[in-house]
């Protein structure tokens, strides 16, 4: 992490902006969710996002987005992120990893989910369960901790702590948000040598672990987007967009705010 990387403060005003883009991400993300099954291809998963995000009068962020071709990323198996969405059917025992992004009034949100499609095994579930885990470490660690730094360390702990031989993706990281989907500062997830900015009130992040089976090195496609693990090993990716405020957390991307993840760390979510 660049030491000399900015994290700007948005006004209460731009927070709740940035609100209203979130919750068109989750509501895409749970459609597609809800639609994800045996035989249905990515391809009408991302159509379907774009209509709900349409639908609330919003733009998806990804489209077009240094030429990316689809309004969502959809990957699956051993690719980590940037899944192009494709023609080939889910199947039974696969694991899926969708990321949203959408743009409202000029504010951006962003947010990525992991789930399994029909049963699949321990190892899956585990990794899954890691990686959400670790995401929701990340965001509390946004609400205590003093700079940007503190929450690569609290994401790789909780990784480490969950045990299962699992990897934390070095190669990509979150990222600030606000008027571009993406902006300092870097948001590793894991400890850096450097603490990074010092977290402060209005400040806004898109955290996103991106958890491995195995070792984290990744290869790119001839495609130049879709990015998969070195040995084949399988993948999760979760993410949020945070807002720090004066008196504590908001999930601008989580529908309740993030009251449910944040319940079981003594945390509530702050109103907008």
């Amino acid at each position: 992490m660049r030491s000399f990387q900015r994290l700007d403060a948005k006004t209460p005003e731009q927070l709740r902006s940035m609100r209203a883009a979130g919750l068109v991400v989750a509501e895409a993300l749970e459609q597609v969710q809800a639609a994800a099954a045996a035989g249905v291809t990515p391809v009408e998963l991302d159509r379907l996002a774009e209509a709900t995000i349409r639908a609330a009068g919003a733009e998806p962020s990804f489209l077009g987005y240094q030429g990316y071709p689809a309004s969502i990323c959809v990957s699956v198996g051993d690719v980590v992120v940037h899944g192009i969405p494709g023609s080939t059917p889910l199947r039974e025992g696969d694991i899926v990893s969708v990321d949203c992004g959408a743009v409202l009034d000029g504010w951006h949100g962003d947010a990525a989910i992991t789930f399994p499609i029909g049963e699949v095994d321990d190892a899956a579930a585990h990794l899954i369960e890691a990686t959400r885990a670790s995401l929701w470490a990340g965001i509390v660690a946004m609400a205590r901790g003093q700079r940007v730094g503190d929450i690569g360390v609290a994401v790789e702990a909780a990784v480490e702590a969950a045990g299962g031989n699992l990897g934390v993706l070095r190669d990509y990281v979150g990222h600030g948000i606000g008027r571009a989907m993406h902006t300092d500062p870097d948001v590793p997830n894991f400890a850096t040598r450097t603490a990074g900015p010092k977290l402060r009130p209005g400040a806004t992040l898109a955290i996103e672990p991106m958890v491995v089976e195995g070792k984290f090195d990744t290869v790119v496609d001839p495609d130049d987007w879709t990015v998969r693990t070195a040995d084949g090993g399988r993948a999760a990716h979760w993410e949020h967009t945070v807002a720090r405020t004066e008196t504590g957390i908001c999930v601008l991307t989580a529908k309740d705010a993030g009251a449910a993840g944040l319940a079981p760390h003594n945390l509530i979510p702050t109103p907008l």
